[in-house]
């Protein structure tokens, strides 16, 4: 064999082992970049108080309430039969109150009602005169009211009827509608809620306390 071909053909593979080398340790620098800064961006933390002014983000959300707004959401409203199959198909959240007019505790029902779709503008509330809407009313086996008729994307997946989840008693406050809301998934626990919660808590035991109170007040 020549000489001077082996010579060149052990040259070539020591060139080609060098790059193969070099490819290897470019690879590998590659990679580390990526995953320090993949590690970067995990660790980072984001203080969400800065983004929320961020003027981006608050045109983001101020045109996202606009399109709820357009929707029919943040306020409680009256609709007709003829209206209610696209109300409650247009949203994701619907709650919606079958009421008559001549109820009282439909009245009740209404007061509590419009104090939550101005605070939760995630959801649709709406109410429909039962007397003006014999179909509805038939399909989905109204039978007491008030009945506050829960929907999911278009979908009827719960109720409440009269006052039987909220203590059965005239006299509830907001907080407990609410409450129940939220635990049937149809609004959302809000930042101050809980402390809305503990001062309901604190007034029904003051109550009780009173009660309690004037009733030895009483027996001496």
């Amino acid at each position: 064999m020549d000489p001077n071909s082996v010579k060149s053909t052990l040259s070539n593979f020591a060139f080609g082992n060098v790059m193969a080398a070099a490819a290897r340790d470019y690879r590998k620098e590659l990679l580390a970049q990526e995953k320090a800064q993949s590690s970067t961006s995990v660790n980072k933390e984001v203080d969400l108080d800065e983004l929320m002014d961020d003027p981006e983000l608050e045109k983001l959300h101020a045109d996202r309430i606009a399109a709820l707004k357009r929707q029919g959401h943040g306020e409680y409203r009256e609709i007709s039969e003829g209206d209610f199959l696209g109300e409650v198909t247009g949203s994701e959240k619907v709650v919606c109150h079958f009421y008559h007019k001549e109820f009282y505790r439909c009245k009740i029902m209404d007061k509590h009602l419009k104090a939550l779709a101005s605070k939760h503008l995630d959801t649709k509330f709406i109410k429909l005169d039962a007397e003006n809407a014999p179909f509805f009313v038939t399909k989905l086996a109204v039978k007491i009211m008030p009945c506050v008729i829960i929907f999911r994307k278009g979908i009827a997946v719960d109720r409440l009827v009269g006052f039987q989840d909220l203590g059965g008693k005239d006299d509830f406050v907001t907080r407990t509608l609410e409450v129940v809301l939220i635990k049937k998934g149809i609004v959302s626990e809000k930042k101050n809620d809980e402390d809305d919660e503990d001062d309901v808590y604190d007034e029904s035991k003051r109550k009780t306390v009173r009660s309690s109170l004037n009733q030895d007040s009483g027996s001496d």
